[in-house]
């Protein structure tokens, strides 16, 4: 059910990147053309040198960088991640290629308003070099899950899954190209879920419409 109030109302987002920003990217263009109720406050990236700051520059987004060399610790970082966040009053915060995991901390500040997405069909293959593990795995798909962000690594509930055949002539690069164009498709949409009030966190598990999502969905019949 959507509120009145959900259906005018822009939701208040923070996206961090590392890299070249391909997902903030389709998510700021929806927005900017109000195709996606959500108002992008800011960009961040702990690399100063990440393609995608120079995308959310040219469309007028705030940008932030916070180097980790320049902090002690994880714990410090993440605190200075906390105060500059702030300033900026995000209701969501939007993890899209950040390759930093978070304290239990920040997550705890930002319970249940934390989404991720992963180029894999999780539980499988949590962390790094998800392609490449597909194909010596032998596996015959793959895809990419849109999940709330939880302490564990890479495992807090999934929201949506799309899914890719892998055929016997993939790369790692073309199925790093296909299940891109995948996310661009579904991180949008959830998106526009938690943006109209569909979608939420409550008792570690996801729910939308009122109803827990005891298995992810799928995109081609949701």
């Amino acid at each position: 059910m959507v509120t009145a109030e959900a259906a005018t109302r822009r939701l208040p987002i923070a996206i961090l990147i590392s890299g070249r920003g391909s997902n903030m990217r389709v998510i700021a263009e929806q927005a900017a053309k109000g195709a996606l109720m959500t108002d992008v406050r800011v960009v961040l990236s702990d690399q100063p040198t990440a393609a995608g700051l120079g995308i959310a520059r040219a469309m007028n987004i705030p940008t932030e960088v916070l180097e980790p060399s320049k902090f002690p610790d994880r714990a410090s970082f993440d605190r200075a991640l906390l105060e500059v966040l702030q300033g900026y009053a995000p209701e969501l915060i939007v993890l899209a290629g950040f390759m930093r995991i978070l304290t239990p901390d920040f997550i705890g500040a930002y319970a249940g308003r934390i989404l991720n997405i992963h180029p894999s069909l999780l539980p499988k293959y949590r962390g790094l070099h998800t392609h490449r593990r597909v194909l010596e795995a032998g596996d015959a798909e793959h895809g990419v899950s849109v999940h709330f962000v939880t302490e564990e690594l890479d495992g807090g509930p999934v929201i949506l899954q799309s899914r890719i055949p892998v055929t016997p002539a993939d790369t790692e690069d073309s199925l790093s190209a296909r299940v891109q164009q995948c996310e661009h498709r579904i991180y949008p949409r959830v998106l526009e879920w938690y943006a109209q009030g569909r979608l939420a966190f409550r008792d570690h598990h996801a729910w939308l419409d009122g109803k827990r999502l005891d298995e992810p969905l799928d995109p081609a019949t949701k």
